[in-house]
């Protein structure tokens, strides 16, 4: 079966891989490896789980200004509603319903869901 790793990167430099296979979540995976990833609702609907993409596919241009696309490196159970279109093309995903296409790079934490605004489901 196909697997991608996904990299959570934290900011304190720590990081952590999952290898994630296309039917399951970040979310998901990382709970039963026991990393402790914020989230709440589960359903895509508030943006307690978000991450932001660094890189996928093999892109691996450390400090690259180009955002990248949430796309490139993921697809989602459902569409994201907490997200706008504008988030999503500058990298940002929620964990909690995002399935992999691609092994990437996601900075996770606190400071990522500081660069969001509020849901506007919450």
């Amino acid at each position: 079966m196909t697997q991608y790793d996904v990299t959570l990167e934290w900011p304190d430099d720590g990081t952590d891989t999952v290898a994630v296979s296309p039917t399951e979540t970040v979310l998901e995976v990382a709970l039963r490896e026991g990393i402790r990833l914020p989230y709440d609702c589960r359903e895509g609907t508030c943006i307690t789980c978000v991450g932001r993409v660094l890189a996928a596919g093999g892109d691996e241009t450390p400090g690259a200004e180009e955002a990248v696309d949430a796309a490139d490196a993921f697809d989602y159970r459902r569409q994201p509603k907490a997200l706008t279109e504008d988030e999503r093309a500058n990298g940002y995903v929620l964990l909690c319903i995002a399935v992999p296409r691609a092994d990437c790079r996601v900075a996770v934490g606190p400071m990522v869901r500081s660069e969001v605004g509020d849901s506007p489901w919450s």
